[in-house]
């Protein structure tokens, strides 16, 4: 594998390759740990910089495979790889943890689907590469050794994991290490692990009686010279993992069964001659059985197929990623769109759905379906459409669902947030929009209380019935256990309190749900929803305007949140930018919501989510009360709002202001600050400190947010103004002035459409003319044959004043 330097956004901590596709770290000790999250949809693992991190399989909190404390100072514990001077005892690891070597070299390649660690120590350089296969539930660990001394050398390879097997964490461990029982299987290398104990939410009969369903393995090829099972074998008594007994004596005593401390350690003999270099692959997984775990042992550890794996990896994301490509002016635009946006919705978000910051495996009821919203634009709309389904299987009859639920254990709590069930009908929506696919509506699925299939359409028209249903006297939807902001989740306990944004939000639900019923030739449901519509439109614009903004919140006592009548919480953002993308409002009070992000919460960092922050917790409010002042919700940039802001600015169509906004939460961006900044500058932070916190700017709960996902759409729909309607693509851009020419490449419908907007004159947006395959079209939607044509559309878009 040809590897490529940092070229682009470099600091002392590393920096992207010139096509994007990796982020080279060159020295282990980043600001926070640095990660990647690798998944195939089933099984996964996380892994840093410094080599700590974790695995599972389906769900990383109740299938968690291998042990891993979340402490993000020390970040020490994962799965290691130890190599040992068999000459002269010297001790070192492949990794930087856990013996912390004074390497004379070290990178770490994060790239789609594999890390790559590669180093240099003693005259000897590693390459170790972990990967997971496309289709079978382990991981790969390619091990490269390479011999640059005048002399030969013999090494000797451990490998080292904690198996936890089930739910995570085992806190306590003294009692769930009994219930674990290893084994070695010499004619497969391998090392088998069990558990009798699974503490698991859900089933039938007395807890604490079912055991683990999986056969965990580790597997080595090449010359294995022992193994062991027992920790405290391994680490020796009061031992340390920075030079474990086993590894400094050179030697594993081979201890297994059910009396130990589970672990996984396999010691490989490798004998170099000066220049020469060797591989050593081992795995580690969870199958089904032990049959499958030593078949796939068996399979992966040999070198060729573990190297056909990884291509099949690599090749699988290259695929994935084909349909959506841009070439801006701005790199990080094109890096963040290309490669890392896409990736980490999907990988973290969708198929591992854990990090780092938060270990999770659960399904968000509102979560994945808009993470989903990815395959639209990478022209993969089943994709989407398969999400929509699962999610719909999660509602009950009355239109309620579940807030989040847990695979395997299927799990779940039902919810009071208001906005859960609505999340169903925009994402259906956004997808009938994005293929014409009017027969999705008619598609059954069952309700959680009604087993026998229902239509999506009902799912939906179930969705908005209930949120119809719930309204406060003057006409305002209820808040319930809390709106999209999580952290208000005591405003509406006493089912009194309200919120601006639901209203906004089912106000654009409504108007396009009148437009599918009618359609679909239902008159009395299109009447009835447009007749709500204008009902909401008059309550918010006589109750929710607050002079010179949209108030957020009522409480259950009726205080008014997101106010100028509150000392703290004055504004809040969502409702501003929700004024814009709804249209609900008149256009001078638009405008004017607006002028007030502009003055009270854009930053250098971002949009605020809300200003002034709560300094002292309030039990009426919520726990975003009880937040530090200026941390997530409470007063920072909350990223996944921040990029509801810009398709805002795009919608009101200031390209200048759109890319100030872009550029003040672009991870590239704020990443040419590290010690600043902290968080990885490849992919999206939950959230960055806001002023008044004293690390203003600080990134935080990277990997797992929702935000790479709206903040590729914003790029998409809102600056490049390459969207989906149901008529056709409509093509609007919002550029910065200056910007002179943009190509992008966008699948839909079944065709690709190749797309390069000229601005000669570097205007900031205007009028545009447009031709298709030489052909120049009225208006700005581009229609396209039903059915897709399968074929390459070339289409140009001149920018002119106007």
């Amino acid at each position: 594998m040809k590897r490529m330097p940092p070229a682009l956004y470099c600091t002392p901590y590393g920096g992207f390759t010139a096509d994007g596709r990796e982020y080279v770290i060159t020295r282990p000790d980043t600001p926070r740990p640095w990660v990647n999250v690798v998944s195939n949809g089933d099984y996964g693992f996380v892994v840093s910089q410094a080599g700590g991190g974790y695995s599972w399989r389906t769900h990383a909190s109740l299938n968690r495979l291998t042990r891993w404390d979340q402490d993000l100072v020390r970040d020490e514990d994962g799965r290691y790889l130890y190599l040992r001077d068999d000459s002269s005892g010297e001790v070192w690891s492949a990794a930087w943890q856990p013996t912390q070597p004074d390497f004379q070299a070290y990178e770490v390649r994060h790239g789609l689907g594999y890390t790559s660690y590669l180093s240099s120590f003693s005259g000897v350089e590693c390459a170790w590469t972990l990967t997971v296969p496309p289709d079978d539930p382990l991981e790969i660990w390619l091990v490269e050794l390479t011999n640059r001394r005048e002399q030969e050398c013999s090494l000797s390879l451990f490998s080292y994991l904690e198996w936890l097997l089930g739910a995570a964490p085992d806190w306590h461990r003294e009692f769930h290490r009994i219930f674990i029982e290893t084994s070695y299987r010499p004619d497969a290398q391998c090392i088998l692990a069990h558990k009798s104990l699974w503490d698991i939410p859900g089933g039938s009969g007395p807890g604490w009686n079912r055991g683990w369903p999986y056969t965990a393995f580790h597997a080595a090829g090449g010359d294995v010279a022992g193994f062991e099972a027992d920790k405290s074998a391994f680490l020796g008594r009061y031992g340390r993992k920075s030079l474990p007994k086993a590894v400094k004596d050179g030697t594993l005593e081979g201890h297994a069964g059910r009396w130990g401390d589970g672990i996984a350690s396999l010691h490989a003999r490798v004998h170099l001659l000066p220049g020469e270099t060797k591989t050593v692959v081992l795995v580690t997984g969870a199958a089904d059985d032990d049959e499958q775990a030593l078949a796939l042992a068996r399979r992966y550890t040999q070198e060729a197929q573990a190297r056909r794996a990884l291509a099949a990896t690599r090749q699988g994301w290259e695929e994935r990623l084909a349909g959506l490509h841009v070439e801006s002016p701005d790199e990080s635009l094109n890096i963040l769109s290309n490669t890392w946006l896409p990736y980490q919705a999907i990988s973290g978000r969708l198929w591992g759905r854990t990090a780092y910051y938060q270990t999770g495996g659960a399904y968000g009821f509102r979560d994945q379906l808009q993470d989903s919203l990815v395959w639209l634009l990478l022209g993969k709309p089943d994709e989407t459409l398969r999400q929509i389904r699962l999610h719909a299987g999660r509602q009950f009859a009355d239109g309620s669902v579940w807030h989040w639920w847990h695979p395997l254990a299927e799990s779940g709590l039902r919810t009071g947030c208001s906005d859960d069930l609505l999340w169903l009908p925009y994402v259906l929506g956004r997808y009938i929009e994005e293929t014409g696919d009017y027969p999705a509506f008619k598609l059954c699925e069952p309700y959680l209380d009604q087993p026998e299939g229902h239509s999506l359409w009902d799912h939906c028209e179930r969705a908005i019935g209930r949120a119809l249903g719930r309204f406060s006297p003057r006409g305002l939807p209820l808040i319930g256990d809390c709106d999209w902001n999580d952290g208000l989740n005591a405003c509406g306990y006493r089912e009194k309190g309200e919120s601006i944004w639901l209203a906004q939000f089912l106000y654009g639900l409504l108007g396009q749900y009148a437009l599918f019923a009618e359609k679909l030739n239902r008159p009395a449901l299109t009447a009835e929803y447009r007749r709500r519509a204008g009902l909401l439109a008059a309550a918010v614009e006589k109750h929710g305007w607050d002079g010179e903004w949209y108030w957020g919140a009522s409480t259950d006592d009726g205080v008014l949140l997101g106010s100028k009548s509150a000392s703290e919480g004055t504004i809040f953002l969502n409702t501003q930018s929700w004024a814009v993308l709804s249209g609900l409002g008149a256009p001078e009070r638009i405008t004017g919501a607006w002028a007030a992000v502009e003055k009270r919460l854009l930053s250098p960092h971002g949009p605020l989510v809300l200003a002034p922050a709560y300094r002292k917790p309030d039990p009426s409010i919520g726990y975003i009360t009880r937040y530090a002042p200026g941390l997530r919700e409470n007063g920072g940039v909350y990223t996944h709002a921040a990029t509801w802001a810009l398709l805002a600015a795009c919608k009101l169509g200031n390209g200048e202001q759109a890319y100030d906004i872009y550029r003040s939460i672009a991870p590239p961006i704020h990443g040419m600050e590290p010690e600043a900044y902290a968080a990885e500058p490849y992919v999206t932070p939950g959230n960055i400190d806001g002023p008044d916190s004293p690390h203003y700017g600080r990134g935080g709960w990277s990997w797992y947010t929702g935000s790479a996902q709206w903040f590729l759409r914003a790029i998409w729909d809102g600056m490049l103004g390459i969207r989906a309607e149901v008529g056709g693509l409509h093509i609007s851009p919002c550029l910065p002035a200056g910007w002179k020419k943009v190509s992008a490449r966008r699948a839909f419908r079944g065709c690709v459409y190749e797309v390069e907007i000229s601005n000669p004159a570097g205007l900031p947006g205007g009028a545009a003319r447009i031709w298709v395959d030489g052909e120049e079209r009225t208006g700005r939607v581009i229609t396209c044959p039903k059915g897709g044509c399968g074929g390459t559309h070339r289409v140009q878009v001149k920018l002119s004043a106007g």
